[in-house]
This record gives C-alpha cells, sequence and structure tokens, in this order.
C-alpha cells in the first residue's frame, strides 16, 4: 500500500510538473509560440499555482476588444503602484509580442515566471511587470507572414487588427493597444524597460542584437550609467551565458563589413517614447535566421540578467531616476531631431559570414548570400554618436485651446500636470505662423507625415477661453511635452498631422467683387502697391496673372484670415499672471 501510495505521489508530481510546462516546452521540436488563448490560459493556471506573489491584472482594451494582461510578480506581496514606490522598489516593465511575429519574448516569458515563482528566485528590491501578449490583434491574426525567418511553425500578424505597426503608434495613439499601454505605464512607474523583438538584415553568427535608447539622446544623467555599467554588464552576463551579443543594425545600411550604425528611436517607437518618461530602455532583437528555441532561451538569459542588475543596483537606479526628472524639469533646450555623427566612429569586434554572390534561379542575375562555411571575426566601424540637428527652448508654459480635445487627452493619459483658465482672456505671447513644411507623397501609418517645418514666431494678443489649459514646463515629463507641442520635433503632434485643419484656407473672394476693393486699397496705402511690384520683379509668374497679383493683394490685406497656418497653441515666455481654477 505505502509502494502504491509512493508511486501515485510522484506520479501527481511529474503531473504537476508537466502542467507547468509551456506550450513551447511540449512542443515535439520546440519549434512553437503559445497562441493568445494558451498565454493567457496559462498564466491562469500558474497563478492558481503561485497566488500570493502574483497577480493578473487587465487593463483597458485594444483594437480588437480585448484587454491588455499585466503579470506582476511581487515578492513581498505588495501589488499598489503607490505603495511600491513608497517602500523604495523598482519597477521593470517588460513587453512582448508587439510585433506577434517576432514571439520570442512571449515564451520565454512564461518560463522565467514560472521558474522565479517555483524557485523563490523573485528580486526583493524589484517589483516585475510583463505584458503577456501587447499586439494581441495581430496574434489572432495567425499563420505565417514573416518569410525571411526561421520559425516558428506559425505565428501572428505585424499589423494590428487596424492594420496599425503598434511599435509606431506611440505618439500618435491611434489605436486602443497604444492609450492602454501608457495608463500601464503611467499607473506603474517603471525605472527600466524592456521591448522583445526578432531581427532582420544580414546573416551573422550571433543569436541576438541589442537596441538601448540611443546614448546622445537619452538624459546624460541616465547615459552616463548605462553607457559605463548597465550595458557592459548586460553584454558579459549574455557573453557567459552563450549567447555573446552586439548592437543591432548589423546589415542595414548594406553589409556589415560597412560597419554597423546604432539605431535611434525616435518617440513614435516603444523605447524612444519610454525615454520621453526618463525611462532606461532596452530593445532585444534576436536574429531571424537563429533556430526559435535559441532565440527564446537567449531572450530568457537577458531578461534573467536585466533582472539581476536592476536589483544588485535598485537604490541606484532610483536616485539616477530622481535626479533625470529634476534635470529634465530645469532643462531649458531640447532636441528636436538627430543625425548620425559620421565624425566620430568606434569599432566593434564582429563575427559574421563571408557574402559571396552567385547566379540566381529566379532572374539569372547576381545575387547575395552568406557562406556559413565560411566564418569570419574582424573589426568593423561602429557609428555610435548622434548630433542634434534642430533645438527648441521651452517656454514658460504652453497655452492649449480646449478644442484640441485629443492632445488634451493624452497629456492627462502620460501625466502631464494642467491648469485651466478660469475666465476668457487675451494674453499677448508668441505664436507660431507655419513658414514652410513638406508633406510626404504617400502614407505612412495612416498619416501624410510633415517634415521640414521652418516657423514664424510673433508675439502678439490672442483670444483664449475659460476652461483652455496650461501646461507649465517645470515638469519631469518635460521631454513629452516640448517634443509634441513644438511643429519642428521629429515626432511632434504638428508632424503627426494632429493640426492638419489650419493648414488650409476657409475664407476666400470672389474677383470681380474684391477687384474694387483691393483698388481702393492700394490707394489709401502706396506700400501695398510698392511691395506687389517688387513681389513681381522678383516672380515672372506672378507679374503675368492677374488672378495672382489679386490673391498677392488678399493675403496683404486686413481680409486675410489670420488664423491661417497659425499654431493654435501659445508660449508664454515670461512671467504672466494668469487667473486659473
Amino acid at each position: 500500500m505505502k509502494r502504491f501510495l509512493s508511486a501515485l505521489l510522484v506520479y501527481f508530481i511529474a503531473l504537476q510538473a508537466k502542467a507547468q510546462l509551456t506550450p513551447f516546452e511540449l512542443s515535439k521540436d520546440k519549434n512553437y509560440t503559445a497562441t493568445y488563448p494558451e498565454v493567457i490560459d496559462y498564466y491562469q493556471k500558474l497563478n492558481k499555482l503561485y497566488p500570493q506573489q502574483m497577480r493578473l491584472i487587465n487593463y483597458g482594451t485594444t483594437d480588437v476588444g480585448k484587454p491588455l494582461t499585466l503579470i506582476v510578480l511581487s515578492k513581498d506581496k505588495v501589488f499598489d503602484p503607490t505603495l511600491i514606490k513608497k517602500q523604495n522598489k523598482r519597477v521593470l516593465l517588460i513587453n512582448n509580442g508587439i510585433h506577434p511575429g517576432e514571439p520570442e519574448g512571449i515564451d520565454a516569458s512564461m518560463m522565467l515566471v514560472r521558474d522565479m515563482l517555483k524557485n523563490n528566485a523573485l528580486p526583493k528590491d524589484v517589483v516585475i511587470c510583463l505584458i503577456a501578449l501587447y499586439n494581441i490583434d495581430g496574434s489572432l491574426n495567425r499563420g505565417l507572414s514573416r518569410v525571411n525567418q526561421n520559425g516558428p511553425s506559425a505565428y501572428g500578424f505585424r499589423g494590428n487588427y487596424r492594420n496599425l505597426d503598434l511599435n509606431r503608434d506611440f505618439i500618435k495613439a491611434d489605436s486602443r493597444n497604444a492609450l492602454t499601454f501608457t495608463q500601464i505605464l503611467t499607473t506603474w512607474k517603471p525605472e527600466i524597460f524592456l521591448d522583445n523583438h526578432t531581427s532582420d538584415g544580414a546573416d551573422y553568427q550571433y543569436v541576438m542584437t541589442l537596441i538601448e535608447t540611443q546614448k546622445d539622446k537619452q538624459n546624460p544623467i541616465l547615459a552616463d550609467y548605462t553607457t559605463k555599467t548597465l550595458t557592459p554588464y548586460l553584454y558579459s552576463k549574455m557573453k557567459k551565458s552563450g549567447y555573446e551579443m552586439i548592437p543591432y543594425g548589423a546589415g542595414e545600411e548594406g553589409l556589415p563589413d560597412s560597419g554597423i550604425v546604432s539605431f535611434l528611436e525616435t518617440p513614435r517607437f516603444a523605447t524612444g517614447f519610454t525615454a520621453q518618461h526618463n525611462i532606461i530602455s532596452y530593445i532585444t532583437e534576436t536574429h531571424m535566421l537563429k533556430p526559435f528555441d535559441k532565440r527564446v532561451y537567449a531572450t530568457y538569459d537577458f531578461m534573467q540578467h536585466l533582472i539581476e542588475i536592476n536589483q544588485r543596483d535598485a537604490k541606484l537606479v532610483g536616485e539616477l531616476k530622481r535626479k533625470a526628472d529634476e534635470d529634465v524639469s530645469k532643462q531649458k533646450t531640447f532636441a528636436m531631431g538627430w543625425a548620425v555623427d559620421n565624425s566620430r566612429v568606434d569599432t566593434i569586434t564582429f563575427k559574421g559570414y563571408e557574402a559571396k554572390y552567385k547566379t540566381s534561379e529566379v532572374s539569372g542575375l547576381q545575387r547575395l548570400y552568406y557562406d556559413r562555411d565560411k566564418p569570419y571575426t574582424k573589426t568593423i566601424k561602429y557609428f555610435n554618436s548622434y548630433k542634434v540637428t534642430a533645438t527648441a527652448d521651452k517656454p514658460l508654459a504652453y497655452v492649449i485651446p480646449q478644442a484640441w480635445g485629443k492632445i488634451i487627452d493624452l497629456f492627462k493619459l502620460n501625466g502631464v500636470q494642467m491648469k485651466q483658465l478660469a475666465h476668457d482672456t487675451t494674453l499677448k505671447l508668441q505664436i507660431y505662423y507655419i513658414a514652410d513644411y513638406k508633406t510626404a507623397p504617400r502614407p505612412f501609418e495612416g498619416h501624410y507625415m510633415h517634415s521640414g517645418v521652418k516657423l514664424n514666431p510673433v508675439d502678439m494678443p490672442v483670444k483664449f477661453y475659460s476652461g483652455d489649459y496650461v501646461v507649465y514646463t517645470n515638469q519631469p515629463i518635460n521631454r513629452y511635452i516640448v517634443e509634441t507641442l513644438e511643429p519642428q520635433g521629429v515626432d511632434s503632434f504638428f508632424t503627426w498631422n494632429f493640426f492638419d485643419s489650419m493648414l488650409s484656407e476657409k475664407e476666400y473672394f470672389s474677383d470681380y467683387v474684391f477687384e474694387d476693393i483691393a483698388a481702393d486699397l492700394i490707394k489709401k496705402d502706396p506700400s501695398i502697391k510698392q511691395k506687389l511690384e517688387e513681389a513681381k520683379k522678383n516672380d515672372p509668374k506672378l507679374a503675368q496673372s492677374a488672378e495672382a497679383q489679386l490673391f498677392w493683394v488678399y493675403r496683404n490685406s486686413p481680409y486675410f484670415e489670420k488664423t491661417f497656418l497659425r499654431y493654435p497653441l501659445g508660449r508664454i515666455l515670461t512671467e504672466t499672471k494668469l487667473d486659473l481654477k
């Protein structure tokens, strides 16, 4: 009887152990990634086994109507974000499946959560938050889409239910996914963020490459720590784990031999967006041609090492975040654009495969391939420095008319502190007129983006109304405020077409009526006639067109609408007494 009970116990233990295996681990060749229902079911079952130190919290919704599920792990069983901050604990946020065809993080996180709970290995000073699967929409659209990729056997599609690339959506926030992500971000206030991906590009020997917040774009206080301490630690630990890394980008600008250009993740990307919140941010990019199981295990190891150093440097990371927030609150000048600085070039050791050419069986012409029988190690150039191409000085405050509701909603969601005017009032402040801009001929992620913006700042009185918003630029979130509101910003709200209605005229004139009015204007103000003659000398087409000359007079008359090309936000530059609610 005792033998029977003992055997039965062993059986049930084995059964429970098998029940904790992920779909990836249970698959025959480990070339399988869990479906969305399998992911949620797995975490729900795991939560029943470890209810004390694990929570599943559903947030908001996504474009497909399902909530984002956040897995929260807390050794001390505290799941109140406010209390966690009061206890001076760090928060690490990990995002998985923003591109469901790059699913390593989904499966690696499932194993990592189980192992930390099972082995009582949760860090004492770090609360870990994992978004189980971000692009639920794309994950449900399961099949084959990434033709260049070596497994898994089936996976989701890059575009979500609205066919948006969610890793281009964080500033414009067209998707419900992005709105919900921001809710999670501002609720938990992580100090470190990780987004798990799979790369494309050249073939080489590495299983994993890495993107970090570009050092010249990152807050200097954080950049000093990541450059000298955190990033070298991750590279060292991954090498010891058997997954030596290099920076992402080999072959993105040609063959790897030509060098690697560090990736510039502007605010449209997850890590560029979190950098605006003064969060240390990383993206893992496992190599598409390596076996899926190796990519999963490499992602597992990276997350483990990131947790380890976050625990080791928990107090330091918290202090650096506090200092960075304080620094940004006082910062006066902000970068609006960046470009690679080719005058500053580093070198790195690169392990690649020899690039060769042979006749294509499709075209009959020469085609590129990488010969894995010819590995090499060589020193290549690494372009890891960027220079600022445009800047903007912050005003004392911005005034945002309440009519621009989406901006107000996004500012509230991002934790921007705002006040409202108590009464209708006329303020003398600085207003931009859009002097010039270019618009892309084709849409990008649903928008015809603007660039090359030139501004004409004018000091003038403007009428604002009770309920309009005042945003003072003395906040830790200043980067988000200034980089979105200054029109010349690479990912500003103007760039993403939030203000396109101001780019078209609403009033016009009838030629035959305005002819007499224009003639009277010229008689009463000879300077108009003089300026017109000068304009005709400089523009032959104007001189030959009666219609164009009439329009020129109209544009220089009191009748021309003053709101055309006028940026609707005001910039308060000096101390101004405001009656606020």
